[in-house]
Protein backbone atom coordinates (compact mmCIF):
# COMPACT_ATOMS: atom_id res chain seq x y z
CA UNK A 1 0.00 0.00 0.00
CA UNK A 2 1.16 3.43 -0.95
CA UNK A 3 0.24 7.15 0.59
CA UNK A 4 1.30 10.81 -0.42
CA UNK A 5 -0.13 13.79 0.79
CA UNK A 6 -1.26 16.03 -2.13
CA UNK A 7 -2.27 18.98 -0.16
CA UNK A 8 -0.85 21.14 3.25
CA UNK A 9 -0.42 18.77 5.84
CA UNK A 10 -2.61 17.31 8.52
CA UNK A 11 -2.46 20.51 10.67
CA UNK A 12 -5.73 22.44 9.04
CA UNK A 13 -8.41 22.02 11.42
CA UNK A 14 -10.99 23.42 8.84
CA UNK A 15 -9.93 23.08 5.08
CA UNK A 16 -11.28 20.22 3.31
CA UNK A 17 -7.96 18.75 2.04
CA UNK A 18 -7.20 16.08 -0.17
CA UNK A 19 -5.04 13.28 0.18
CA UNK A 20 -3.88 10.32 -1.62
CA UNK A 21 -4.13 7.37 0.16
CA UNK A 22 -3.44 3.93 -1.23
CA UNK A 23 -3.42 5.73 -4.70
CA UNK A 24 -6.71 6.89 -4.51
CA UNK A 25 -7.20 10.90 -3.64
CA UNK A 26 -9.61 11.12 -0.47
CA UNK A 27 -11.50 14.53 0.63
CA UNK A 28 -10.35 14.49 4.31
CA UNK A 29 -11.83 16.96 6.78
CA UNK A 30 -9.56 17.44 10.55
CA UNK A 31 -10.95 19.44 12.89
CA UNK A 32 -9.78 20.13 16.73
CA UNK A 33 -6.22 20.62 18.82
CA UNK A 34 -3.74 19.41 16.81
CA UNK A 35 -2.38 17.08 19.88
CA UNK A 36 -5.92 15.86 20.55
CA UNK A 37 -6.67 12.37 20.80
CA UNK A 38 -7.67 11.45 16.73
CA UNK A 39 -11.65 10.38 16.45
CA UNK A 40 -11.25 8.92 12.60
CA UNK A 41 -15.11 8.74 12.00
CA UNK A 42 -16.86 6.68 8.59
CA UNK A 43 -19.78 7.64 6.57
CA UNK A 44 -22.50 5.09 5.99
CA UNK A 45 -24.49 4.81 2.64
CA UNK A 46 -21.50 3.63 0.10
CA UNK A 47 -22.29 5.95 -2.95
CA UNK A 48 -24.69 8.45 -0.98
CA UNK A 49 -23.01 9.22 2.40
CA UNK A 50 -20.06 11.64 2.42
CA UNK A 51 -18.41 13.13 5.80
CA UNK A 52 -20.93 16.09 5.80
CA UNK A 53 -22.81 13.62 8.57
CA UNK A 54 -19.80 12.49 10.80
CA UNK A 55 -18.62 16.18 10.32
CA UNK A 56 -21.59 17.83 12.00
CA UNK A 57 -22.03 14.80 14.44
CA UNK A 58 -18.42 14.37 15.65
CA UNK A 59 -17.41 17.76 14.99
CA UNK A 60 -19.28 18.59 18.40
CA UNK A 61 -16.48 16.71 19.95
CA UNK A 62 -13.64 18.73 18.09
CA UNK A 63 -13.41 21.05 21.30
CA UNK A 64 -11.74 18.00 23.15
CA UNK A 65 -10.42 15.50 20.41
CA UNK A 66 -8.52 15.59 16.72
CA UNK A 67 -11.73 14.43 14.59
CA UNK A 68 -10.75 13.50 11.13
CA UNK A 69 -13.84 12.73 8.38
CA UNK A 70 -13.74 11.71 5.23
CA UNK A 71 -15.75 10.86 1.78
CA UNK A 72 -14.72 7.16 1.63
CA UNK A 73 -12.81 5.60 -2.11
CA UNK A 74 -15.88 6.06 -4.78
CA UNK A 75 -18.15 8.33 -2.47
CA UNK A 76 -18.51 11.84 -2.26
CA UNK A 77 -15.62 14.45 -3.26
CA UNK A 78 -13.35 11.36 -3.25
CA UNK A 79 -12.07 9.62 -6.19
CA UNK A 80 -13.23 6.72 -7.07
CA UNK A 81 -10.44 4.23 -8.45
CA UNK A 82 -10.14 0.31 -7.87
CA UNK A 83 -12.52 -1.68 -6.28
CA UNK A 84 -14.95 -0.79 -3.18
CA UNK A 85 -14.08 -3.86 -0.76
CA UNK A 86 -14.43 -4.19 2.68
CA UNK A 87 -10.46 -5.08 2.85
CA UNK A 88 -9.79 -1.97 0.67
CA UNK A 89 -12.17 0.64 2.64
CA UNK A 90 -10.13 -0.70 5.81
CA UNK A 91 -6.97 -0.02 4.36
CA UNK A 92 -7.65 3.65 3.17
CA UNK A 93 -8.82 4.00 6.93
CA UNK A 94 -5.44 3.03 8.08
CA UNK A 95 -3.67 5.06 5.82
CA UNK A 96 -5.56 7.89 6.90
CA UNK A 97 -4.40 7.33 10.54
CA UNK A 98 -0.83 7.24 9.52
CA UNK A 99 -1.53 10.49 7.02
CA UNK A 100 -2.86 12.13 10.20
CA UNK A 101 0.57 10.85 12.46
CA UNK A 102 -1.60 9.02 14.96
CA UNK A 103 -0.51 5.30 16.76
CA UNK A 104 -3.56 4.80 18.02
CA UNK A 105 -7.14 6.03 17.72
CA UNK A 106 -11.16 6.10 18.39
CA UNK A 107 -12.59 4.47 15.09
CA UNK A 108 -16.50 5.72 15.25
CA UNK A 109 -19.11 4.56 12.06
CA UNK A 110 -22.92 4.76 11.74
CA UNK A 111 -25.00 2.50 9.40
CA UNK A 112 -22.57 1.10 6.70
CA UNK A 113 -19.87 3.12 8.48
CA UNK A 114 -20.44 0.61 11.24
CA UNK A 115 -19.47 -2.21 9.13
CA UNK A 116 -16.36 -0.41 8.41
CA UNK A 117 -15.46 0.26 12.13
CA UNK A 118 -16.05 -2.69 13.36
CA UNK A 119 -14.16 -4.15 10.37
CA UNK A 120 -11.40 -2.08 10.99
CA UNK A 121 -10.99 -3.19 14.54
CA UNK A 122 -10.98 -6.75 13.71
CA UNK A 123 -8.23 -6.14 11.41
CA UNK A 124 -5.43 -3.88 13.53
CA UNK A 125 -6.73 -4.49 17.53
CA UNK A 126 -3.46 -2.59 17.75
CA UNK A 127 -4.43 0.97 16.51
CA UNK A 128 -8.01 1.19 18.19
CA UNK A 129 -8.43 3.45 21.58
CA UNK A 130 -11.95 2.57 21.19
CA UNK A 131 -14.89 1.96 19.17
CA UNK A 132 -18.01 3.92 18.76
CA UNK A 133 -21.05 2.26 16.67
CA UNK A 134 -23.92 3.58 15.69
CA UNK A 135 -27.05 1.76 13.93
CA UNK A 136 -25.30 -0.87 12.48
CA UNK A 137 -25.09 -4.45 12.23
CA UNK A 138 -22.85 -7.44 12.25
CA UNK A 139 -24.39 -9.53 9.61
CA UNK A 140 -26.39 -9.00 6.58
CA UNK A 141 -29.46 -10.49 8.28
CA UNK A 142 -31.18 -7.09 9.02
CA UNK A 143 -31.83 -6.48 4.93
CA UNK A 144 -34.52 -9.15 5.41
CA UNK A 145 -36.11 -7.36 8.93
CA UNK A 146 -35.73 -4.02 6.82
CA UNK A 147 -37.49 -5.24 4.10
CA UNK A 148 -40.70 -6.65 5.58
CA UNK A 149 -40.54 -2.85 7.70
CA UNK A 150 -40.71 -1.69 4.16
CA UNK A 151 -43.37 -3.82 3.40
CA UNK A 152 -45.65 -2.94 6.67
CA UNK A 153 -44.94 0.65 7.58
CA UNK A 154 -47.72 2.70 7.93
CA UNK A 155 -46.02 6.06 6.65
CA UNK A 156 -46.19 5.30 2.81
CA UNK A 157 -46.20 3.29 0.07
CA UNK A 158 -42.99 1.70 -0.80
CA UNK A 159 -42.06 0.78 -4.35
CA UNK A 160 -40.48 -2.70 -4.09
CA UNK A 161 -38.97 -2.80 -7.22
CA UNK A 162 -36.90 0.07 -6.41
CA UNK A 163 -36.38 -0.81 -2.68
CA UNK A 164 -35.23 -4.14 -4.69
CA UNK A 165 -32.73 -2.15 -6.84
CA UNK A 166 -31.70 -0.20 -4.21
CA UNK A 167 -31.16 -3.07 -1.62
CA UNK A 168 -29.75 -5.53 -4.13
CA UNK A 169 -27.30 -2.58 -5.67
CA UNK A 170 -28.72 -2.53 -9.36
CA UNK A 171 -29.73 0.73 -9.85
CA UNK A 172 -28.47 1.85 -13.33
CA UNK A 173 -26.93 5.08 -13.40
CA UNK A 174 -26.44 8.33 -10.41
CA UNK A 175 -30.64 9.60 -11.19
CA UNK A 176 -31.56 5.74 -10.92
CA UNK A 177 -29.89 6.20 -7.45
CA UNK A 178 -31.54 9.51 -6.79
CA UNK A 179 -34.73 7.73 -7.27
CA UNK A 180 -34.54 5.22 -4.98
CA UNK A 181 -32.96 6.72 -2.56
CA UNK A 182 -36.39 8.88 -2.55
CA UNK A 183 -38.15 6.09 -2.18
CA UNK A 184 -36.97 4.62 1.16
CA UNK A 185 -36.03 8.16 2.81
CA UNK A 186 -39.81 8.62 4.40
CA UNK A 187 -38.66 5.42 6.77
CA UNK A 188 -35.26 6.61 8.11
CA UNK A 189 -36.53 9.50 10.73
CA UNK A 190 -38.60 8.78 14.11
CA UNK A 191 -40.23 11.27 12.90
CA UNK A 192 -41.62 11.75 9.29
CA UNK A 193 -41.33 15.18 7.20
CA UNK A 194 -42.07 15.27 3.43
CA UNK A 195 -39.90 18.70 3.41
CA UNK A 196 -36.77 17.08 5.50
CA UNK A 197 -36.66 14.16 2.85
CA UNK A 198 -36.56 16.41 -0.19
CA UNK A 199 -33.89 18.30 1.20
CA UNK A 200 -32.18 15.01 2.20
CA UNK A 201 -32.29 14.43 -1.38
CA UNK A 202 -31.03 17.49 -2.80
CA UNK A 203 -28.47 17.49 -0.35
CA UNK A 204 -27.21 13.76 -1.47
CA UNK A 205 -24.02 13.11 -3.58
CA UNK A 206 -24.83 10.37 -5.58
CA UNK A 207 -22.60 7.91 -6.74
CA UNK A 208 -23.87 4.41 -7.91
CA UNK A 209 -20.98 2.05 -8.65
CA UNK A 210 -19.70 2.06 -5.28
CA UNK A 211 -23.02 1.64 -3.99
CA UNK A 212 -24.16 -0.96 -6.36
CA UNK A 213 -20.68 -2.78 -5.58
CA UNK A 214 -21.23 -2.64 -1.57
CA UNK A 215 -24.94 -4.15 -1.70
CA UNK A 216 -24.10 -6.97 -4.45
CA UNK A 217 -20.49 -7.74 -3.83
CA UNK A 218 -20.19 -7.18 -0.08
CA UNK A 219 -23.42 -7.28 1.77
CA UNK A 220 -24.14 -10.87 0.78
CA UNK A 221 -21.39 -12.12 2.20
CA UNK A 222 -20.97 -9.60 5.38
CA UNK A 223 -20.80 -11.75 8.50
CA UNK A 224 -18.16 -10.95 11.20
CA UNK A 225 -20.37 -11.90 14.01
CA UNK A 226 -17.88 -14.84 14.86
CA UNK A 227 -14.87 -12.30 15.11
CA UNK A 228 -16.52 -9.54 17.40
CA UNK A 229 -15.78 -11.39 20.29
CA UNK A 230 -12.17 -10.77 19.23
CA UNK A 231 -12.67 -6.87 19.95
CA UNK A 232 -11.14 -5.76 23.08
CA UNK A 233 -11.12 -2.19 22.51
CA UNK A 234 -13.54 -0.49 24.95
CA UNK A 235 -16.89 0.02 22.90
CA UNK A 236 -20.01 2.33 22.69
CA UNK A 237 -23.26 1.07 20.73
CA UNK A 238 -25.50 3.45 19.70
CA UNK A 239 -29.05 2.97 17.89
CA UNK A 240 -32.68 4.65 18.04
CA UNK A 241 -35.93 2.54 19.18
CA UNK A 242 -37.69 3.16 15.81
CA UNK A 243 -34.34 2.20 13.78
CA UNK A 244 -36.15 0.64 10.58
CA UNK A 245 -33.27 -0.74 8.64
CA UNK A 246 -30.47 -1.79 11.47
CA UNK A 247 -32.86 -2.48 13.81
CA UNK A 248 -32.41 -2.63 17.89
CA UNK A 249 -31.71 -6.11 18.10
CA UNK A 250 -29.19 -5.48 15.62
CA UNK A 251 -27.52 -3.44 18.30
CA UNK A 252 -28.09 -5.51 21.06
CA UNK A 253 -26.60 -8.60 19.21
CA UNK A 254 -23.14 -6.30 18.43
CA UNK A 255 -23.33 -5.52 21.94
CA UNK A 256 -23.59 -8.91 23.58
CA UNK A 257 -21.07 -10.28 21.04
CA UNK A 258 -18.13 -7.80 21.98
CA UNK A 259 -16.48 -8.14 25.52
CA UNK A 260 -17.99 -5.29 27.93
CA UNK A 261 -19.72 -3.77 25.49
CA UNK A 262 -22.21 -0.96 26.44
CA UNK A 263 -25.66 0.00 24.73
CA UNK A 264 -27.90 2.91 24.79
CA UNK A 265 -31.03 2.93 22.96
CA UNK A 266 -32.25 6.14 22.04
CA UNK A 267 -36.28 6.00 22.68
CA UNK A 268 -37.47 9.08 19.90
CA UNK A 269 -34.81 8.46 17.31
CA UNK A 270 -35.14 6.33 13.99
CA UNK A 271 -31.50 5.65 12.24
CA UNK A 272 -29.93 8.83 12.95
CA UNK A 273 -30.34 9.17 17.20
CA UNK A 274 -27.18 11.55 16.39
CA UNK A 275 -29.63 14.12 14.78
CA UNK A 276 -32.72 13.50 16.19
CA UNK A 277 -31.70 13.53 19.90
CA UNK A 278 -28.20 15.19 19.06
CA UNK A 279 -27.63 16.92 22.29
CA UNK A 280 -28.38 13.61 24.23
CA UNK A 281 -26.29 11.41 21.87
CA UNK A 282 -23.07 13.91 21.85
CA UNK A 283 -23.32 13.68 25.89
CA UNK A 284 -23.37 9.90 25.79
CA UNK A 285 -20.06 9.38 23.96
CA UNK A 286 -18.33 12.33 25.04
CA UNK A 287 -19.24 10.47 28.76
CA UNK A 288 -17.89 7.25 27.08
CA UNK A 289 -14.64 8.74 25.62
CA UNK A 290 -13.79 10.49 28.97
CA UNK A 291 -14.21 7.08 30.67
CA UNK A 292 -12.39 4.75 29.07
CA UNK A 293 -9.17 6.98 27.48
Amino acid sequence: MTRSQTTQGATSQSTTQRVRINGNELAVDVLGPPDAPVVIAHHGAPGLGSRAEPRASFGRLADEYRVVVFDARGSGESEGSGVFSHEQWAADIDGLRQWVGADRIVMAGGSYGGFMAMEYAIRHPERVLALVLRDTSADSSNMGRARQNALTNDRVKIDMEKFDRIDQGRVRDDDDLRECWREILPLYDHVYDPAVVERKVAATPYRYRAHNYAFSVNMPTYDISALLPSISAPTLVTVGRTDWITPVECSERIASLIPDARLEVFEKSGHSPQVEQAEEWTAVVRSFLHQVL
